[in-house]
């Protein structure tokens, strides 16, 4: 199976994004690293979907992105040439199920772990501030950026709520707007360039970011067996 990938990287450092699978992506310090991580990644996510795995996977950059942003530190600004286009109203439920199942599955792992303010992490600042390094910090962080996000495309929203409830409350202030099928790309802040479909791909690569973080933590300290899983990692 073929699937096709977008890269960005800073010099060595690598975030590859599996276009078709949205929200996949890996980390590594080198391409290289990233694309031997990606068969989990691509298998885990499609368990996510309750869908088979697959035995053979190629790796294909369709887009590449050079930055200058601390990509080690998961930071990003890229837009897909793919996020640029126009929704059709089946794509965009599908898409926004998406979100939202991410989001509910989030809260649930946040919710299995037995102390939210445990923590087996050592202190360690990035560029938006210290790393969150327990299950509530991790949660807090991954929900809050809700507002942040619906707002780079002009969508008024807050962080009312659970994750799920906030998420789902800013898809219904956009659904308001006529022309949202239309997915204009704003530019947003810092100049980064902004678009319906990148803010859901977003929203899904962010939760899958702080889930994996949250579930290793919570296992080092709790056990396998007491924590939730509902992302498969």
């Amino acid at each position: 199976m073929k699937v096709n990938c977008v890269w960005e990287h800073n010099g060595n450092d690598t975030l590859l994004y599996a276009i078709d699978y949205i929200g996949a992506f890996t980390r590594g310090e080198t391409l290289e690293v990233a694309i031997k991580k990606m068969p989990h990644e691509i298998n885990s996510y499609l368990k996510w979907l309750g869908k088979d795995a697959v035995d053979s996977i190629e790796i294909v950059i369709v887009q590449e992105k050079v930055s200058e942003l601390c990509i080690k530190d998961a930071d990003s600004d890229v837009i897909f040439e793919s996020e640029m286009t126009p929704l059709n109203i089946d794509e965009y439920i599908k898409l926004k199920t998406l979100a939202l199942q991410s989001a509910k599955d989030f809260l649930s792992l946040y919710e299995s772990i037995p102390d939210k303010d445990a923590t087996s992490t050592v202190e360690r600042k990035t560029f938006y501030g210290q790393v969150p390094r327990s299950a509530e910090e991790m949660y807090k962080h991954t929900k809050n950026v809700n507002q942040y996000y619906f707002a780079e495309i002009d969508v008024c929203a807050d962080n009312e709520g659970d994750i799920f409830e906030c998420r789902l409350k800013g898809f219904q202030v956009l659904e308001s707007k006529a022309d949202f099928l239309n997915n204009l790309v704003f530019e947003g802040s810092y100049d980064e360039l902004w678009s319906l479909r990148k803010v859901i791909r977003r929203f899904i690569w962010h939760d899958r970011i702080h889930a994996k973080a949250m579930y290793r933590m919570a296992v080092k300290i709790f056990g396998e067996r007491n924590i939730l899983d509902p992302f498969f990692f």
